[in-house]
């Protein structure tokens, strides 16, 4: 019996003493809320009341890129596992993801609201992304026209929109179709450059060879700057601000991919000289 009772005081001692319980409710949940909902789940082996609370798996929902009306959440935290589900089986295939959250009421099939739930989201896979939208222009029409890229770089909305949309095994016509979109919507967002789409849709194209070119262990010779600025304005066709394309090539030169580490569009991509694609387009 002693033994018994001195458990008890054992377990209320521990109790007593619990480092997230004995702060206010705001602080143990402003703890809790660093935690992913891996450690969640685990926290609520110890705090089952807190780790459910409906706050912290509503910003867990916020974090994925999840917006919907509080009216017609019921839980947040069954939100959040479903739409982890739904991005497990998504990775995997497409298709078998984009059903999965349609029957779950996550989003509705609809060119405009699946192109909003990409464009929110970073915890789908790119390359299953960019199959999808592959088979869906209308999706893809609406996800280029979210883009914001007034006062950014050609070369940095070229990162941004490349790392989300265009996978290895794309066909070569999806890479034409994404950079047609892509020029247009750069077009309309730095009217004040005096580019036409056409050029931006080449110049964009060269950025893209120079990426690989500079990128490729297996091009011994790289291209220089005065080659780019040359090919570029044989391919525009007509007079193109050489200081411009000169800064165009020093930031692949020193900031990196355009497309992918891996060289995704490479296979597209036959030599250095775009003149080749514009007449393929």
């Amino acid at each position: 019996m002693g033994q018994y009772n001195t458990r008890n005081k054992l377990e209320e001692g521990l109790k007593s003493n619990d480092p997230i319980r004995d702060l206010p409710l705001e602080l143990s949940l402003a703890v809790l809320s660093h935690l992913d909902a891996t450690d969640l789940c685990l926290a609520g082996c110890v705090w089952n009341d807190l780790a459910h609370d409906e706050m912290l798996w509503m910003g867990l929902c916020k974090n994925w890129g999840y917006h919907q009306s509080p009216k017609k959440i019921q839980s947040y935290r069954k939100l959040y596992l479903t739409l982890d589900e739904g991005c497990l089986t998504f990775c995997a295939d497409a298709e078998k993801g984009m059903e999965y959250f349609f029957n779950n009421g996550l989003i509705k099939d609809d060119p405009k609201d699946i192109a909003n739930f990409f464009h929110c989201t970073n915890k789908l896979s790119s390359q299953q992304m960019s199959h999808y939208l592959d088979k869906r222009g209308d999706v893809l029409d609406h996800l280029i026209g979210l883009q914001n890229f007034k006062g950014e770089s050609l070369p940095n909305a070229l990162r941004t929109v490349l790392s989300r949309t265009l996978a290895g095994d794309n066909h070569g016509n999806y890479l034409h179709v994404l950079l047609d979109k892509f020029s247009r919507r750069f077009f309309e967002c730095n009217p004040n450059l005096n580019l036409t789409p056409d050029t931006i849709y080449i110049v964009s194209f060269s950025l893209i060879i120079l990426s690989v070119d500079l990128s490729s262990p297996h091009i011994k010779n790289k291209m220089s700057k005065r080659e780019f600025i040359r090919n570029v304005r044989r391919a525009v066709g007509h007079r193109i601000d050489d200081d411009w394309c000169g800064h165009l090539y020093d930031d692949v030169y020193l900031s990196g991919h355009i497309a992918s580490s891996r060289g995704r569009c490479k296979q597209y991509l036959p030599n250095r000289t775009p003149l080749n694609y514009v007449n393929a387009g």
